[in-house]
C-alpha cells in the first residue's frame, strides 16, 4: 500500500523543521566551534589511517577543496531529512597551501522507502577546480551542477579511474547507525555564518575566508593551525593530473 503523498510531505516537513529548529535553538559557542574543528580533524585522520579501507593518499592529493561534516544526522520514516554542521578549506594552487577553515552547514531531504536514524561522519573532496566557484555560492546543491560519487577506498582505488575522471565531488562516509535509501543528491551546502561569527568575529561568507583575496583575519588560533597542518600532512603535495 502506497503512503498518502500529503501525509508523507507533512512528515518530511516536520522532520526538517525539527532539525532546523534544533540548529537555531542551540547556537554554537566559541568552544563548540573549536570542538567542531577538533572532531573534523579526528574524522580525517581516522578515515585515512586504515590502508585497506580508507581514503587513498593519491585521491586526497587531487582535492581542490575538502569539506568535513562530523556527525551528520540523517533520519526518515517514508521520507528523509538530514542536517549537519561542518568545516571546509580550499587549496591555494599558487602556494600549494590550504585556506583558513570556513564553517558550513549541510541540509536536505529526499523521498523514498527508508526508515531509521543514523549519524554519519562525512568527507567531501572536490576534485574539479571548476567546482570551487559553485562551492563558494551562498547555496550550493549537491548533484545539481556538480556530480557526486562514492569515492574509491584502499589500495585498489587506482583501478577506479572512471570514477576519478567523471566525478567532480567524491564522498566518503562512516556510519554510526542503521539507515536505508539515503543519498546526498539534492542536499544543500552553504555558509554557517553564525559559527563564522563566533570564530572570526564577523558573519563572513565562505568565499571571504577561503579565497586568496579573503577579508577574514589571517591570524589563526591553535586549533585552526592544527586543521591546516592536518590538511597539509594528508593532502599537501598536489598530485599530477
Amino acid at each position: 500500500m502506497r503512503p498518502n503523498t500529503n501525509h508523507a510531505r507533512a512528515l518530511w516537513s516536520a522532520l526538517l523543521l525539527t532539525l532546523s529548529v534544533s540548529h537555531v535553538a542551540f547556537a554554537e559557542s566559541p568552544s563548540q566551534t573549536h570542538e567542531r574543528l577538533q572532531k573534523s580533524i579526528q574524522v580525517l585522520r581516522e578515515l585515512t589511517s586504515a590502508p585497506d579501507d580508507a581514503i587513498p593518499e593519491f585521491v586526497l592529493k587531487r582535492a581542490e577543496a575538502i569539506v568535513v561534516v562530523p556527525s551528520l544526522i540523517k533520519g526518515g520514516f517514508i521520507v528523509g531529512a538530514e542536517h549537519g554542521n561542518g568545516v571546509m578549506s580550499v587549496r591555494d594552487t599558487d602556494n600549494n597551501t590550504w585556506s583558513s577553515p570556513a564553517f558550513v552547514s549541510l541540509s536536505g531531504g529526499s523521498f523514498g522507502a527508508q526508515i531509521g536514524v543514523q549519524s554519519v561522519d562525512l568527507v567531501l573532496l572536490v576534485v574539479n577546480r571548476d567546482g570551487i566557484d559553485e562551492l563558494l555560492k551562498d547555496k550550493f546543491t549537491l548533484g545539481a551542477n556538480l556530480s557526486v560519487a562514492a569515492g574509491p577506498v584502499g589500495r585498489s582505488a587506482k583501478a577506479a579511474t572512471d570514477v576519478l575522471l567523471s566525478a567532480q565531488i567524491l564522498a566518503y562516509s562512516r556510519t554510526k547507525g542503521i539507515f536505508a535509501g539515503v543519498t546526498l543528491d539534492g542536499s544543500t551546502l552553504g555558509p554557517d555564518r553564525d559559527s563564522n561569527e563566533q570564530f572570526y568575529g564577523q558573519r563572513y561568507a565562505t568565499k571571504e575566508i577561503v579565497t586568496p583575496e579573503a577579508t577574514a583575519p589571517r591570524r589563526q588560533s591553535a586549533i585552526a593551525r592544527q586543521w591546516q597542518d592536518t590538511l597539509m600532512m594528508l593532502a599537501g603535495s598536489r598530485a599530477s593530473r
